[in-house]
C-alpha cells in the first residue's frame, strides 16, 4: 500500500472506532495519523524497513504496529476485526450528507438502524423526529441525501480511479506480449466522475490469455466479474470495476477510439465518416455499399488515432474534448484550442497553512512549490469568520504577512504572494475592512456558510461580493463536493457574466473532492473572456500536486495558457496582480 491507501484506512479506522464508542483520544490519534501519514515527506516503506516509523511525530505503538502491516502484508488485523464489528451499513450510512459517527452510532443504538435501507423507511415513518437532536428538517435531509446517494452509488471519484488505473495498466503495458495500451472511457476524457475503468490493449491472439491471465491475477481484483476471449471484467479492492479488451494491433487505433467515447463524440464521427462513402467502427473503416452515398477510393489504413481524424479532414482532437460540444466543427476549421499542460504551471495562489487549518508551515509549503520548479506561490489563510477553521484575526494577519515578507526577501528567484480566503458573509459583504483588504497582494472571496438560500439571494450575495474593489477571484464558486454534496442554488452563468463585467477571476479549485468550476461552465467563463485560475486548495504539502486535477478540468473547459493565470511568467503575474489592486 502506498502513503495515501493507508492513511485511509488509518482515517477509516478512526471512525469505525468512533462508530464502537471507543475512547475519544484513541479515535483521534487514528484520525491525526492518517494526516500525519498523508503528509509525510520520507518514503512510508523505507520508515517501516529501517524502523524508524515510531520516531515520527504522532506515530505511537498501536499506529506503528498498523502501518507496518499494512506495508507488509497489504492489510490489518486490526482493521479487519473492527470492520468486521459492525454493521457494514453503517460506514454506507455515513456517505449520507449531514450524519456523522455520533449521529449514526445513536441511529444504530437507540432505533437499531443498520443499514440505508431501514433509515429511509424510518424517516419515512418519521421515527427519527423521536431521538433527540433530530426533527422533521432533519428527516428531510436525510432523505435528500439518501436520494443523491442512490443516483452517484456506481459512480467514482476521477482522482481514486486513476490511481486504481495506473496500478493495472502499469502490469498490462510492462507484458512483453502486449505492444500497446492505455485507459479508455471517461478516465481518458478526464470526466469529473467515472463509471468504470476501460482498459485497451494490443496483442496477438495467441498471446491475449496470458494478458488476461495477469489482469485477473493484479493484486488490486476483488473478483472475476466476467471472462471471454477478447474482454475481461474484474471488480476491483477499491470498488470499481475495470475491463480490459484485447485486440489486434492494426484494430488498436480503432478500439482506444471508440472505447474513449464519448458516445456522441462517436456518432458524429460515425455520420462524418459517411459523408466520405465509409463505415466507421470500433475495428477498422470499411467501404459503404450503400450506392446512394459517395464512393470511398480506397479505405484509409490507419496506424494511430491521429491517422483516424485525418483521413477524415479534421484534425487530431485531444481526449478530453470529445464531447461533442463543437470539437468536430473546430477541428474541421482548424480552430481546436492548444490546450494548457500541467508543464505550463508556474505556481498555483489559493493554499492554507498551520496560520489557519493548514497541516504544513509557511516554509514548508514554499519549499514545496520550489521543488515543483514553481516560480511563485501564493498564501491564501482562512478570514476571522471561519472560526472552526483557524480563521485569522487581523493581528494574525499583520504577524503572517510579515513572515512572508522576511521569506520573500531571502528568495530573489521565488516570490509568495500575500492572499486571504476572504469569507462573503450571508449579505454578501466581506469578512474583513477594505482596510485589511488592501493589505493582501490579491483576495480569494469565498462562501463557506449558509448554503440554504434560494438561488436569486445566493446568486445576488455572490455577485455582491464580486463588486468589491478588492476581489481577485472567487474560489469553489458552487460549493459542490462531489458525490456528497450538491452545489447550492446560484445562477452561475449569472455570476460568470458579472465576473466578466467586473473584470474579476474565477477558480477552478483542482482539490478532487470539488473540481469547482464545472468544466461546461468553464467553457462559458472562456468565452466570456474570463481569467481563470488553477488551485489545489492545498493544506499540506503534497496538496499541491492536486493542480493536476484542476488542469484536467481546464483542457475539458477548452483553456490555453494565455487563459489561466498561474500560467503566466512571475513578471506577469506581479503586473497583473498591482493592475488589480489599482482598480
Amino acid at each position: 500500500m502506498d502513503k495515501k491507501q493507508i492513511a485511509a484506512v488509518l482515517d477509516e479506522m478512526g471512525t469505525l472506532f468512533e462508530l464502537r464508542g471507543e475512547n475519544p483520544f484513541k479515535c483521534r490519534a487514528f484520525h491525526n495519523g492518517a494526516r500525519v501519514v498523508e503528509t509525510l515527506t520520507t518514503d512510508i516503506t523505507a520508515l517501516v524497513a529501517s524502523g524508524e516509523l515510531r520516531s515520527v511525530k504522532g506515530i505511537g505503538e498501536g499506529l506503528a504496529k498498523v502501518i507496518t502491516e499494512l506495508v507488509q502484508d497489504g492489510k490489518s488485523t486490526e482493521h479487519d476485526k473492527v470492520r468486521s464489528s459492525l454493521p457494514e451499513g453503517l460506514l454506507q450510512m455515513l456517505r449520507i450528507s449531514g450524519l456523522g459517527p455520533k449521529k449514526v452510532k445513536l441511529l444504530h443504538d437507540k432505533l437499531k438502524i443498520k443499514s440505508i435501507t431501514e433509515l429511509k423507511k424510518a424517516c419515512e415513518n418519521h421515527t427519527l423526529a423521536e431521538l433527540d437532536g433530530f426533527g422533521e428538517k432533519t428527516e428531510e435531509n436525510v432523505l435528500k441525501g439518501i436520494e443523491l446517494l442512490s443516483r452517484v452509488s456506481d459512480k467514482h471519484l476521477y482522482h481514486l480511479s486513476k490511481q486504481a488505473a495506473d496500478k493495472i495498466l502499469e502490469v498490462i503495458s510492462s507484458l512483453k506480449e502486449v505492444r500497446r495500451c492505455e485507459v479508455a472511457g471517461s478516465l481518458r476524457r478526464k470526466k469529473e466522475i467515472i463509471g468504470d475503468i476501460d482498459i485497451v490493449a494490443s496483442a496477438s491472439k495467441k498471446d491475449s490469455e496470458k494478458v488476461f491471465d495477469a489482469f485477473v491475477r493484479h493484486p488490486d481484483v476483488e473478483s472475476v466479474i466476467g471472462r471471454g476471449g477478447t474482454k475481461s471484467s474484474v471488480l476491483l479492492r477499491s470498488g470499481i470495476n475495470c475491463d480490459l479488451r484485447i485486440v489486434q494491433d492494426k484494430e488498436y487505433p480503432f478500439a482506444l477510439n471508440y472505447f474513449t467515447g464519448s458516445k456522441e463524440h462517436n456518432v458524429e464521427m460515425r455520420s462524418r465518416a459517411r459523408e466520405f462513402g465509409l463505415s466507421l467502427n470500433e475495428y477498422a473503416f470499411s467501404l459503404i455499399e450503400d450506392s446512394s452515398v459517395r464512393k470511398a477510393k480506397a479505405v484509409p489504413i490507419c496506424r494511430t488515432e491521429d491517422e483516424i481524424y485525418k483521413a477524415l479532414k479534421l484534425k487530431f482532437i485531444p481526449p478530453e474534448l470529445r464531447e461533442n460540444m463543437g470539437e468536430i466543427e473546430a477541428a474541421e476549421q482548424d480552430r481546436l484550442p492548444v490546450l494548457i499542460t500541467e508543464k505550463d504551471i508556474r505556481g498555483t495562489f489559493h493554499c492554507h497553512t498551520t496560520y489557519s487549518d493548514g497541516l504544513s508551515t509557511l516554509e514548508e509549503m514554499a519549499h514545496a512549490a520550489r521543488a515543483l520548479g514553481w516560480e511563485y506561490l501564493g498564501i491564501a489563510d482562512h478570514s476571522k469568520a471561519a472560526a472552526y477553521a483557524g480563521g485569522l484575526s487581523e493581528a494574525k494577519v499583520k504577524q503572517q504577512l510579515k513572515a512572508i515578507d522576511s521569506l520573500n526577501d531571502k528568495n530573489e528567484k521565488f516570490r509568495i504572494f500575500k492572499g486571504t480566503e476572504v469569507d462573503i458573509l450571508s449579505d454578501g459583504s466581506l469578512d474583513y475592512s477594505d482596510r485589511v483588504l488592501a493589505s493582501f497582494d490579491y483576495v480569494v472571496a469565498a462562501i463557506h456558510s449558509k448554503f440554504k438560500m434560494t438561488e436569486a439571494e445566493a446568486t445576488k450575495r455572490m455577485i455582491k461580493a464580486l463588486k468589491n474593489k478588492h476581489v481577485t477571484f472567487l474560489a469553489h464558486p458552487t460549493g459542490r463536493l462531489l458525490l456528497s454534496r450538491d452545489g447550492y442554488p446560484i445562477n452561475m452563468m449569472e455570476v460568470i457574466d458579472a465576473a466578466s463585467d467586473y473584470g474579476k477571476g474565477i477558480e477552478i479549485n483542482s482539490h478532487p473532492f470539488r473540481l469547482d468550476l464545472d468544466w461546461r461552465l468553464v467553457k462559458y467563463a472562456k468565452t466570456k473572456k474570463v481569467t481563470i485560475f488553477i488551485n489545489p486548495d492545498a493544506h499540506h504539502t503534497d496538496g499541491l500536486k492536486d493542480v493536476a486535477y484542476g488542469v484536467g478540468i481546464a483542457q475539458k473547459g477548452w483553456l490555453e495558457v494565455g487563459d489561466v493565470v498561474n500560467a503566466w511568467s512571475l513578471l506577469k503575474v506581479e503586473r497583473f496582480l498591482t493592475s488589480h489592486s489599482a482598480q
